[in-house]
């Protein structure tokens, strides 16, 4: 903790696994393949604090700044009164996804420069204790009035000179501040002749109660440093809700194209009926009554296309706003790689989850760097409640003489300075340095309370998320039999109509329920997907399980 955190974390670059420059194929892919996103994760310490390793040179972090994040521009390609209609579309799958929003979004961008904010004011409490160098130079000129008491006659007496001072003070975590410096004076009065001083001088000031305490000089430093961790802290979060929209935006794109296509085809199922009813009943096999259901069903059909396509153009939207992929548009078209199949796991039990979750959180830990810096405001307002007991001794060598340089060259004659003694001061009742250390205790407290407050609403997010899993795992199963036995109710209605047994308001309610069937199959499926996500978030564990290494994966040791 001593060492500055600035220079371990003020220069965040979201890296990817290695296996990028190694693997064949899609690089964003073979870097957070979803082979391993739902892998569990081992409760072992190494498997957990030691994710893929970070790529950031101090001389980097401190030099380079996220350009992106301080350009306030549309990026290249987003001009969002003339959409380019015509562009190529843009293929992606979910990992390339959450690899172009790693490296392209805005918000990420604007996130990563507070690790640097903070530090500045790391580096400022660090400057207490940085040597100053002090000068000063000095004119004088005075005329005194005078009487004689020989002759009773007032005359003037005029003085003039110069002086010059340079030195060197540095404050200590001891409570020490040490003093040197070099001075020269030349007076010259109208009663005596020019003289010139040279003097060399140490001065020490130690405190001895108030201000004596390394652990409270250093306070601020301290609680610096854990601002500054905290704010890592801050963006590690951002990452992993950043990685959870990009993922379920990705996903909800996904469903509605699945939903367009599935009423696409109920559309052109139910046009054909209707014009299978129109013959029949031309040939007076039908009851003209007939078409109004057939024509219903067709109205309805259209109308579910019409929200889903309105519903897949605003996933689309909102996914390249979080992606913001370089030289796209607004009206960019995307094509996915992924589709809504996959294999239903029961997932780990909630416990392990929730373990996970009480050391990886970003907003846990945070909230233990929190507590941890309300330690410190303890000590040091603790300190302030003592009296102000100051040591001082100055030391200092003069040499005289009636010219500078013969004024130096004398200084090794009788000429000195000594002096010691002790300061004190005691504001009385000393309100104010009690109300502060009465507002630590009760703000250390608070802190705490809010560490078990964050831990156990943690355990709650994660087994809702868990539940959730487990509901639309279950749901997958469910919603494929239910479309099943809907196909098989459908092809029974639409043999009952063909050989005149059955109407077309029970095919038309046969394919209705075909139909909400097929969504809730397909949405199951996708809303396992997205649950998977969240639980991986609600349990800190989302990056790693991605492959995503940043600062801020260890878990904070409160002491």
């Amino acid at each position: 903790m001593r060492k500055s955190i600035l220079t371990i974390f003020c220069g965040l670059v979201l890296s990817l696994s290695t296996a990028q420059a190694d693997a064949p194929g899609d690089p964003a892919r073979d870097q957070l393949g979803m082979d391993g996103a739902d892998a569990p994760i081992d409760l072992d310490d190494d498997a957990v604090q030691d994710p893929m390793p970070l790529d950031t040179s101090p001389s980097q972090a401190t030099t380079e700044l996220p350009r992106r994040g301080m350009d306030l521009d549309l990026p290249e390609g987003w001009d969002i009164t003339t959409p380019d209609d015509t562009s190529e579309p843009l293929r992606l799958s979910v990992e390339n996804a959450v690899f172009l929003a790693l490296q392209h979004n805005r918000d990420l961008a604007v996130q990563q420069l507070e690790p640097l904010i903070a530090g500045t004011f790391e580096a400022v409490e660090r400057a207490r204790f940085d040597p100053a160098v002090f000068a000063e130079l000095g004119l004088r000129r005075e005329t005194v009035v005078r009487q004689s008491p020989e002759i009773q006659q007032n005359f003037d007496v005029r003085t003039e000179g110069e002086s010059a001072e340079l030195g060197l003070r540095q404050e200590l975590p001891t409570g020490t501040t040490l003093e040197l410096s070099v001075s020269s004076d030349r007076a010259d009065s109208s009663r005596t002749l020019e003289q010139y001083e040279g003097r060399a001088g140490l001065s020490l000031t130690q405190a001895l109660l108030q201000g004596a305490s390394i652990e409270s000089n250093l306070a601020s430093l301290r609680q610096a440093e854990l601002d500054t961790l905290a704010s890592v802290y801050q963006l590690r979060g951002f990452a992993e809700t950043l990685v959870e929209d990009v993922e379920i935006t990705y996903w909800d794109y996904v469903l509605a194209n699945r939903q367009l296509e599935i009423f696409e085809q109920a559309l052109a199922v139910a046009e054909q009926q209707l014009d299978e009813t129109r013959r029949r009943i031309e040939v007076g096999d039908r009851p003209e009554t007939d078409e109004a259901s057939a024509r219903a069903e067709v109205a309805l059909r259209r109308q579910g296309m019409i929200e889903s396509r309105n519903d897949r153009e605003r996933a689309r939207i909102s996914l390249l706003q979080l992606i913001n992929p370089p030289g796209a548009g607004w009206a960019s078209p995307v094509e996915t790689d992924d589709g809504p199949e996959t294999e239903a796991v029961e997932p780990d039990p909630v416990v392990d989850h929730i373990t996970l979750s009480q050391r990886l959180r970003p907003d846990v830990n945070e909230a233990r760097l929190q507590m941890q810096r309300g330690e410190l405001e303890v000590v040091r307002t603790r300190n302030g409640l003592l009296p102000r007991l100051d040591l001082f001794v100055t030391l200092g060598k003069t040499g005289f003489a009636g010219s500078f340089g013969d004024s130096w060259r004398n200084i090794d004659d009788s000429g000195y300075d000594l002096a010691a003694g002790l300061s004190f001061e005691l504001p009385l009742g000393n309100r104010a340095a009690h109300a502060e250390f009465d507002r630590a205790r009760f703000s250390r407290q608070q802190a705490a309370e809010a560490v078990g407050n964050l831990v156990q609403l943690a355990a709650l997010d994660v087994q809702l998320a868990w539940l959730e899993v487990e509901r639309s795992r279950e749901q997958i199963s469910a919603t494929a039999a239910t479309r099943e036995l809907q196909e098989e109710v459908l092809r029974a209605e639409q043999a009952r109509f063909s050989v005149g047994a059955g109407t077309a308001l029970a095919v038309s309610q046969a394919q209705r329920d075909l139909l909400e069937s097929q969504l809730d199959e397909v949405e199951a499926t996708i809303r396992y997907r997205q649950a998977l996500t969240t639980l991986h978030r609600q349990s800190g564990t989302l990056l790693v399980r991605r492959s995503i290494s940043t600062p801020g994966a260890e878990e904070v040791i409160i002491r």
